[in-house]
């Protein structure tokens, strides 16, 4: 019998059954995980109601009345998020073909482009799906640097990005995305980041910044186009080349693109840096005020920085670049000024005048106890006071704030605080504020000359002396009280008021600036106050007393304390800008006080209005009082010490003024009511200039008092504070879309006192001392 032959054939069943075994199991187990994490084995996820409201921080924007951004609040985030219909056509179509080309086409997952991930191991380009990087950048707080921890991350993702698709529209996840990325350098998300890198609105931006831009959500810590701008413009040209492989650029545009530099303009934004950052520190305490008063509907708090608010405000940008330029403009020479004359050779105890060395110690000392260092280290740090006031005759380093070829900049250095504050002492302030007396809205708020260097606020929270700029309101209270005509008029002599009369305890007889030789003759009212007369000013308040001039400032929304005495007539109340504007608005919006308006509407992200300004007025004065007042304060600009807006100042202010007035001559055509103030050794000087729907007060000063110029040539108001009007007004009128008003004042209806001069008999002239101090029948009414 033949042997049965032994069968050689392998036998592969055994392996074929392990091997579904095993693919069968790795399938099961690859769907347990993702089960094991849509169930939050691997860790917590988003339920329906999170990803129904996606959380992000987003800072609180402030808008002006032209619809611009002026500035944020924000701590670590500064989001202003945006809508699909926003975005540049050409910056979504950047996104896609550089990102995720078949993003339209996928639920969430690119299946194609994973599986060709996995068969290259990665080298042919990730395989992140738009909706992927999202849900990574909402729920993936830190990225884990252990594979297998990673790779469960990843399942994650995947499993929140399917349902992101399922609760969002394809347009709704790429304006979340561009929202949510971190652009570095406080650019969060794509407004901010186009607004810090370009100095641009989303709309303006040009192809090849949206580029850059989309480009950068590669990695933007290697990216920055601060840091590293070649590698920057390399990823900006893969882009572009990307953009023409899928046809969203043609070849010859692309290569034209590509040869450009990236022409990146860096705007930082900060809470010390941009436009208005004076408003908007007042901004800030307000809305803090607001929050206080205004909780949420389920009673928690408004949260500042996080919950992004959006506070439509007054201020117009135009019109606030334009104060700050004027500014800008002539501080620097006016300071070169102030320097020449404080040179040591001139003035050993500079910057201040009529000041012993010991007053001079006393103020450092006052000073220093005050500072905001003293305040740290005393509170904060819990050092002794002799420790305190050592650390301040210690030189270090320290970057200070200095005026270089005309422009604001700054220097590091090395120096003692104590010397560094009288340094700064050694500066010259400015406060600005510009409103419609209508409608009550401020336009412009400028608290000084860098928020950085001189953080407080010379619109609102400073006050300082204001001198000749109080006398209208003398003079109002006259036209009201006894129906004056800016034609009466009085004798041009020395004047007193005697003792114990109106609560003086001693004698008053005040001085006109020119001294012993500036009397004789006679001046009427228009005239004496277009010259800022003393004297005259004098006689008016002890005719109708100092409490209704302290009434009706008060009517006209000075809330600073006024002491009913004869003095306040030369203007020695201390008073802000922002209460001057107010009242002299009064005057330009025929008697009746509107009270500045700041912000108009505040809403939440959704644009759900919280609030809404009601407008506060009360008529003050007349619609005739106060016309006649303007029409006295016309007479300033027209022949007075505001004449030089018209160009046609005296030969001798024209030679003096010369080198610091800034863009003089003005040559103003128009109808302009003002009036210039300077106060006791030239500590402050103020001009407040009106047309009809306009009115604007600046105030300049040093810190100190005794920090002054030394003479009246360069210490008066008209050399100090009027040229920055001037400055700001040219530039409102070439901008004609802002239509500030060239017009006449509006004469009332019923006009019963004469303002024009000429119109007057030489009868009607007669003074009060020519008739015996009686006002006849037929001068009634004058």
């Amino acid at each position: 019998m033949a042997k049965k032959e032994k069968n050689t054939t392998p036998d592969f069943s055994k392996f074929i059954r392990w091997f579904w075994i095993l693919f069968s199991g790795g399938i099961l187990s690859v769907v347990f995980i993702f089960l094991a994490a849509s169930w939050g084995w691997l860790g917590e996820m988003p339920d329906h109601t999170q990803l129904e409201n996606l959380k992000t921080n987003l800072a609180t924007e402030i808008i002006s009345s032209d619809g611009q951004t002026l500035g944020k609040f924000y701590l670590n985030d500064n989001r202003t998020p945006v809508n699909y219909e926003e975005l540049p056509k050409h910056l979504v179509e950047a996104l896609i073909a550089t990102e995720d080309v078949r993003f339209h086409k996928h639920s969430g997952i690119d299946f194609r482009g994973t599986l060709r991930a996995i068969a290259m191991m990665g080298k042919g380009g990730g395989a992140s799906t738009i909706s992927q990087q999202l849900a990574k950048q909402l729920f993936t707080k830190q990225v884990s640097s252990s594979k297998i921890e990673r790779a469960f991350q990843k399942v994650k993702e995947w499993i929140i990005a399917i349902r992101l698709e399922r609760q969002y529209t394809k347009e709704e996840i790429i304006a979340q995305y561009f929202n949510i990325y971190d652009f570095l350098n406080n650019a969060d998300g794509i407004r901010s980041a186009s607004s810090i890198y370009f100095d641009k609105e989303l709309n303006e931006l040009s192809i090849k910044e949206s580029a850059m831009l989309v480009g950068m959500f590669k990695n933007a810590a290697y990216f920055n186009p601060r840091r590293n701008p070649v590698k920057v413009k390399d990823r900006r040209n893969v882009v572009l080349a990307q953009m023409n492989k899928y046809e969203f650029l043609d070849k010859s545009t692309t290569d034209s693109l590509q040869k450009t530099d990236l022409d990146v303009k860096y705007t930082p934004q900060s809470h010390r840096d941009g436009i208005a950052t004076y408003f908007r520190g007042y901004l800030n305490d307000f809305m803090k005020d607001w929050i206080k008063a205004n909780p949420k509907p389920d009673g928690s708090k408004w949260n500042l920085y996080n919950d992004g608010l959006k506070i439509y405000t007054t201020i117009d940008s135009r019109m606030q670049k334009y104060a700050e330029d004027a500014v800008q403009q002539h501080m620097p020479r006016l300071q070169a000024e102030f320097f020449h004359q404080n040179t040591p050779m001139r003035n050993p105890t500079a910057p201040f005048l009529d000041l012993t060395r010991g007053a001079i110690d006393t103020l450092m000392r006052l000073s220093m106890r005050r500072s905001e260092r003293w305040r740290h280290m005393r509170y904060d740090l819990k050092k002794s006071v002799e420790e305190i006031k050592a650390s301040f005759h210690k030189p270090i380093k320290m970057t200070v704030f200095q005026w270089k070829d005309g422009k604001a900049s700054e220097v590091d250095t090395i120096m003692k605080p104590i010397d560094s504050m009288r340094y700064y002492k050694s500066f010259l302030r400015t406060g600005m504020m510009s409103m419609d007396p209508h409608t009550g809205h401020v336009k412009a708020w400028v608290g000084g000359m860098n928020y950085r260097h001189f953080q407080y606020d010379m619109v609102k929270q400073g006050k300082r002396q204001i001198g000749s700029t109080f006398k209208p309101f003398v003079y109002a209270t006259a036209i009201d009280q006894l129906h004056y005509s800016p034609c009466k008029e009085f004798p041009d002599t020395p004047y007193c008021i005697e003792k114990m009369k109106h609560g003086n305890m001693e004698e008053w007889c005040p001085r006109n600036s020119g001294g012993e030789n500036d009397y004789g003759g006679n001046r009427t009212l228009q005239d004496a106050l277009a010259n800022s007369v003393n004297t005259i000013t004098a006689r008016l308040i002890d005719q109708v007393g100092p409490q209704p001039v302290v009434d009706l400032a008060r009517k006209l929304g000075v809330e600073s304390d006024i002491l009913p005495v004869p003095s306040i007539a030369l203007g020695t109340p201390d008073l802000s800008v922002y209460e001057m504007v107010g009242a002299y608005s009064t005057f330009a919006n025929k008697g009746v006080y509107t009270k500045p308006v700041m912000v108009t509407t505040i809403e939440d992200k959704n644009g759900t209005v919280l609030y809404q300004f009601k407008p506060e007025t009360r008529d003050v004065l007349s619609e005739e009082t106060a016309y006649v007042a303007v029409k006295l304060m016309e007479g300033v600009t027209k022949y007075g010490s505001g004449a030089r807006l018209r160009g046609k100042g005296r030969e001798k202010t024209r030679v003096d003024f010369r080198e610091i007035i800034t863009g003089y001559p003005y040559e103003f055509e128009n109808p302009i009511a003002g009036k210039t103030g300077t106060t006791q050794n030239q500590s402050d000087g103020w001009f407040m200039g009106m047309v009809p729907n306009l009115v604007t007060g600046v105030w300049v000063g040093a810190e100190d008092r005794a920090a002054h110029f030394a003479s009246i040539t360069y210490g008066q108001g008209a050399a100090m504070a009027l040229p920055i009007w001037g400055i700001y007004m040219k530039s409102c009128y070439a901008d004609e879309t802002l239509n500030i008003s060239k017009e006449e004042f509006e004469e009332p209806e019923a006009l019963s006192i004469v303002v024009d001069c000429s119109k007057l008999t030489e009868k009607d002239m007669l003074t009060d001392d020519d008739l015996d101090n009686e006002i006849p029948d037929d001068l009634e009414g004058f």
